[in-house]
């Protein structure tokens, strides 16, 4: 994942992140989810891993276009600790 490069993620992590996506798709018992659902969930699990990965992840899957987007997700992230 290339938000976690350069980042103190460890692999162990990052499989931890899959196995607790893996497991919650499979609890769900619905037959498909949205590619929007799974980001989500990526993102709900960077955010306790690691708060830069999770801004990197979220400009990409959210698709910021300028310094607000970065802003406004940094705010978002800053009222939920």
């Amino acid at each position: 994942m290339r938000a976690c490069e350069k980042r103190p993620v460890t692999r162990s992590n990052i499989e931890s992140i899959v196995d607790n996506i893996e497991k919650t798709l499979n609890n769900n018992m619905t037959t498909e989810i949205s590619s929007e659902g799974i980001g989500e969930m990526i993102l709900d699990m960077l955010k306790n891993v690691d708060e830069v990965a999770y801004v990197r992840f979220a400009s990409v899957y959210r698709k910021f276009d300028d310094i607000n987007s970065f802003m406004e997700e940094i705010k978002r992230l800053i009222k939920e600790k």
